[in-house]
């Protein structure tokens, strides 16, 4: 089992190598998706998102696009992996799992920091998810 520190970490970046090593069969645990990052334009990146969150169709179809940041970054990761609803994709996706804190069994292990520097033009993930 790895467990990914996400603070400070680019979201396509980290999403990018969960989904690789889901693929392999590790299990992956990503802890403080909070602190993931966006990097571009705030203001795109936050229009970008209240577009999506607009579009959605009738209660019981359509895209979900979640507020909450541990979704987020499981629909990206999810995004990546082979067809998630059968096969091979469905099992990686099973194996991953997202927390928005540090849950308490994890505070004691070893996490992999993914983030370095921040970069000058960037967007936090739970700043998305203010009105």
């Amino acid at each position: 089992m790895k467990i990914i520190d996400g603070k400070n970490a680019v979201l396509g970046r980290l999403a990018s190598y969960a989904a690789k090593e889901l693929l392999k069969g590790e299990e992956i645990v990503i802890v403080n998706c909070g602190g993931v990052i966006i990097t571009g334009n705030r203001k795109n990146i936050k229009k970008e998102f209240q577009e999506k969150r607009s579009k959605v169709g009738s209660g019981q179809k359509g895209p979900k696009h979640h507020r909450l940041s541990y979704k987020i970054v499981k629909r990206t990761i999810r995004g990546m992996l082979p067809n998630f609803r059968e096969g091979r994709g469905r099992e990686a996706y099973k194996k991953l799992r997202c927390y928005s804190d540090v849950p308490k069994e994890f505070e004691e292990s070893k996490k992999i920091v993914s983030g370095k520097e921040k970069k000058t033009k960037f967007v936090e993930i739970r700043e998305i998810n203010k009105k």
